[in-house]
């Protein structure tokens, strides 16, 4: 660090100060999304748990996919909230370097779930005969744990290698929450090697779960296209289309941000892909994973009838 300059205790989020006349709308909207997104999923968690039809492998999947989106969204957006009400928002160095470690851990996490779901589905319809001694609670156990211990594992890098860099020059992250590549630009140190790590390790993590989950889909629709039933491939490919949709995304938009060796968008632009990955993923993957499920809509009735007739 350059002598006589004082390094930086507290950054200031910027968050959508070029759209200040859309600061009541925009925060009415993240508001309701987020209200949705947690209210949808806090639904799931308690239909999964309380119904014993549901405690199938992929609905425990569906459970732990739930309550990681909770946390994940919480992790951005009531500072996000916070920043639209106030025209902006400071932050502390610790707390920014905390909300970095759960957004790396909580997001790495996510790809993890999401192949696994990939294969318990490809299981499924690929391999019907032999899913239940495959795909047994006590491997879907393990698979669960492995995906939240290898986020855990996946947090500490990133946030370590930013939190010993230099902070000398402007606080302002023009962001709304506290992301790698604006807080490598606003370094005063060499981001070479932190920059090189963090490329390596999202092509390992969002790469390679996308690639295991593209693998799966392609082995289901090969699967699919061999019923004999229109009706049923219709069916069966309008759930997996919708998975696949919301898949693409999400892998999508975190590979346009992080699998890139140098920054090549404007800070609007990525600040739109965030919101995706950040905001609407959370609330399409209840809508997406549940509600076009006739099994765990047929669960929902039954609780809402029992609560009716109690």
């Amino acid at each position: 660090m350059p002598p006589n300059v004082s390094s930086v205790t507290e950054f200031q989020l910027l968050g959508f100060q070029n759209l200040l006349e859309w600061q009541t709308l925009l925060f009415a909207i993240f508001l309701f999304i987020y209200f949705l997104t947690v209210t949808g999923n806090v639904v799931i968690i308690a239909v999964v748990s309380q119904d014993q039809r549901l405690h199938s492998p992929m609905y425990v999947f569906l459970k732990h996919l739930s309550f990681l989106e909770i946390w994940y969204t919480s992790t951005i957006v009531p500072l996000l909230l916070a920043n639209l009400f106030s025209h902006g928002q400071a932050i502390s160095f610790p707390a920014c370097m905390t909300q970095l470690y759960f957004f790396v851990f909580f997001g790495a996490t996510e790809c993890f779930l999401l192949a696994m779901m990939a294969y318990d589905r490809h299981l499924a319809i690929c391999s019907p005969l032999h899913y239940s001694s495959l795909m047994s609670p006590e491997i879907c156990t393990k698979l669960v744990a492995v995906s939240w211990l290898t986020g855990v594992g996946t947090g500490f890098l990133p946030s370590l290698m930013i939190s010993k860099l230099d902070f000398c020059g402007s606080n302002q992250i023009n962001h709304f929450f506290c992301d790698l590549p604006p807080l490598m630009q606003l370094s005063c140190s060499s981001v070479y090697i932190t920059r090189m790590v963090i490329f390596i390790l999202s092509i390992a993590v969002l790469c390679i779960c996308f690639f295991l989950t593209l693998v799966s889909y392609v082995f289901i629709v090969s699967t699919i296209l061999r019923i004999p039933s229109a009706s049923g491939r219709m069916k069966t490919f309008s759930t997996c289309g919708s998975h696949l949709a919301v898949v693409t995304i999400y892998y999508g938009t975190m590979i346009s941000m992080y699998v890139r060796p140098s920054d090549h968008l404007s800070p609007e632009i990525n600040k739109i892909i965030s919101v995706f990955y950040t905001v609407v993923t959370p609330l399409l993957n209840p809508i997406i994973y549940s509600l076009r499920n006739q099994e765990f809509k047929d669960a929902v009735r039954k609780k809402c009838n029992y609560e009716r007739v109690r």
